[in-house]
């Protein structure tokens, strides 16, 4: 990206540009040069928006509840943005379920932003770009951030890294399945919906977590939700506001340390790319790959501190 484009959509962004909005979030998932620079321009803006992460296995109903959310949003007069991380494409390397038709009803609101993202094969269900992407949308005024993870069950443990607050989506179905959750889903949900609870065994299901999340501090919520009371979903949507203004500074904290994840991130990708080329210069040709790797040196290499 030269630097008359990071000029361009800089001044886009600032001005509320959703086309340039759009444009930076491609170069950031793409993983192109001068992203961060135009994203270190943009950091005094970051930090007003709240970001909440909806996860769970996949069939939960998390893309239900998202539409529903943005609708109480923009009920409140808020900007919403929506990030849905996606399964990648064996072909294209897109996200594979791109059109999101279970959001096409805000598709024409201006005040709402949906991006699809896809994994790019990447474990823990989000992208390698997610992070700089909810920066992006923070700095651009959006009011409300609702991060959607792939659905990729006990793996999905990245989005605790980058949201204020995370709903974990089960459903009456996974009865015994809670104990397997310990070692996964249990410990990064701030707020457990116990989703289509019409079903048989909501109670039950609903019981087991509030007795396996007992001993944590502060205790989750553990909440019934069903599309026939819509009340339910709203309660959900406002345990996660609520967690947010109760555990303010474990917020804070979060954040910190999101924003040292991004950079650690940031810094892993240019330094695995430097890495890449030193190798095409020094061992491609060699008879022997690991007589090459003997001679490397990591002070003529070309990263620096």
């Amino acid at each position: 990206m030269s630097a008359k484009t990071q000029e361009q959509l800089l001044e886009g962004v600032q001005k509320g540009d959703l086309r340039a909005l759009s444009r930076l979030i491609s170069w950031a998932e793409n993983r192109e040069p001068g992203t961060e620079a135009v994203l270190a321009k943009l950091y005094s803006k970051i930090g007003k928006a709240r970001v909440f992460g909806i996860t769970g296995p996949p069939g939960a109903g998390k893309s239900t509840l998202v539409g529903h959310f943005i609708r109480l949003c923009r009920e409140k007069g808020e900007k919403v943005a929506v990030v849905a991380v996606d399964p990648v494409s064996p072909f294209t390397g897109g996200a594979l379920l791109g059109d999101r038709i279970r959001l096409s009803e805000h598709f024409n609101d201006p005040g709402v932003f949906i991006r699809s993202l896809s994994t790019r094969g990447k474990l823990g269900g989000l992208s390698l770009a997610t992070r700089e992407v909810v920066h992006f949308l923070d700095a651009f005024g959006f009011d409300t951030i609702l991060l959607e993870t792939v659905g990729v069950g006990q793996s999905e443990v990245e989005v605790r890294k980058i949201a204020d607050a995370t709903l974990v989506v089960l459903v009456p179905e996974w009865g015994d399945g809670v104990q397997a959750l310990k070692s996964g889903i249990l410990e990064i949900g701030d707020v457990f919906a116990v989703h289509k609870a019409d079903r048989e065994g909501a109670d039950r299901i609903a019981g087991e977590l509030r007795q396996a999340l007992s001993e944590l501090k502060p205790t989750p919520s553990v909440l019934l939700s069903e599309e026939k009371k819509p009340e339910s979903v709203a309660a959900l949507l406002q345990a996660l506001r609520d967690f947010t203004e109760a555990q303010a500074a474990k917020v804070a904290g979060r954040r910190q340390a999101a924003r040292a994840a991004t950079l650690a991130e940031l810094v892993e990708s240019r330094v695995l790319e430097q890495a890449r080329q030193w190798v095409a210069a020094h061992t491609a040709a060699a008879a022997n790959p690991y007589d090459g790797f003997l001679k490397f040196d990591a002070a003529q290499t070309p990263w620096k501190a």
